[in-house]
């Protein structure tokens, strides 16, 4: 290929790349466009397009992806540090080697978008079920946290007495597929076909960097980190699962894995959902009101305790100095994907769940 005609193909390239960004831009400013053209029609018909294309791979396609990138990344930087070595760097080629990259960085947002970030602008599973009022005070708080300490305390009694076992791996996704089943009776837009879930492969890595969880945009996975303790597991499927319906921000991803969990007939889902979102509301309360929140979790029940006490120590177990690194470049993602609160995303599915309640009388 002539110079002339790379430099012109390569001109046709950030061209295109503008446009297409310029269009994501205005297209998302819009939560009407995105939610009815978007999010209930494009997306979930090329998300099932995604699993099932990859869901029948038996391992994660995405992981292997993700680790051929890191070592082409690595090779690149080795071989661009030799040549800065050898001092065969000039200006010239640093600043055509950048721009190769800003280039290679705009179209990997582009396709995030349109395989899935579109999602975080959408109007969400509030607007779809007409829940208006998502503000609450302290008040609200305790009455939510009361609510949730009776739910964990029988749900933990019920599975106990049943002498139900975590389910693994391909029995636990079966599962979470069922809960899905049951919830899509009730909301259709909930309805979870061609399945894509599978346990993640850095699942060592993710216990000491704090991630349980993870969607791949690139290929539509739902990807679990099956070796955390078994009770945080199946509320983990089913928010990924979550996820894979569009429902890109965590909060509302926290919700839907509820909502899912909590309508199958699987007494450990119940208890993994509730469980978690005890938690979420407890640490809300002790913000305002530490009193109340020491003695709600003095209120639980002696099997609930030991499980706190083996998530602690599983965390202590597996802390690391780039633990809060990765938290902090996680944050700022989430504050950059129209989630100001960032890491604190998550727990505001607590507003969710108190409109919940009051709309429809039950948590």
């Amino acid at each position: 290929m002539s110079i002339k005609k790379h430099q012109k193909q390569n001109k046709k390239l950030w061209i295109l790349a503008f446009l297409l960004i310029i269009f994501i831009k205005l297209f998302s400013s819009h939560k009407n466009w995105v939610e009815d053209f978007y999010s209930l029609q494009f997306y979930p018909f090329f998300s099932r397009i995604l699993r099932s294309l990859f869901g029948w791979i038996p391992f994660s396609l995405g992981d292997l992806l993700y680790f051929l990138a890191a070592c082409w990344l690595i090779w690149k930087m080795v071989k661009n540090v030799r040549l800065l070595i050898k001092k065969d760097l000039s200006l010239r080629i640093v600043l055509k080697k950048c721009a190769k990259l800003i280039l290679l960085f705009a179209f990997i947002y582009i396709v995030f978008n349109i395989f899935w970030g579109i999602n975080y602008n959408r109007k969400g599973i509030a607007y779809q079920l007409h829940l208006t009022h998502l503000g609450y005070d302290t008040s609200d708080l305790i009455m939510l946290q009361n609510l949730l300490l009776q739910k964990v305390n029988a749900t933990k009694v019920s599975a106990m007495r049943d002498n139900a076992n975590y389910p693994v791996k391909e029995d636990l996704f079966k599962r979470a597929r069922i809960c899905y089943d049951e919830v899509g009776k009730k909301y259709s837009f909930l309805q979870y076909k061609n399945h894509s879930i599978k346990s993640s492969f850095y699942g060592w890595l993710g216990d000491y960097l704090g991630f349980t969880g993870y969607y791949n945009p690139f290929t539509g996975e739902a990807q679990v980190n099956t070796t955390v303790p078994p009770f945080l597991q199946p509320y983990i499927t089913t928010h990924e699962m979550a996820h894979q319906l569009g429902y890109a921000k965590e909060n509302e991803a926290n919700f839907v894995g509820y909502l899912a969990a909590v309508n199958s007939p699987d007494t450990l889902f119940h208890y993994s959902a509730y469980f978690d979102l005890f938690l979420y509301a407890n640490r809300e309360v002790y913000y305002f009101d530490s009193v109340a929140a020491k003695e709600s979790l003095k209120q639980l029940n002696p099997a609930v305790k030991n499980d706190i006490l083996e998530l602690r120590q599983f965390d202590l177990n597996h802390k690391s100095f780039i633990e809060p690194a990765i938290t902090w470049l996680y944050g700022n993602f989430l504050k950059m994907n129209q989630q100001s609160q960032g890491m604190h995303s998550y727990n505001a599915v607590v507003g969710m769940l108190i409109a919940y309640y009051k709309k429809f009388g039950k948590i």
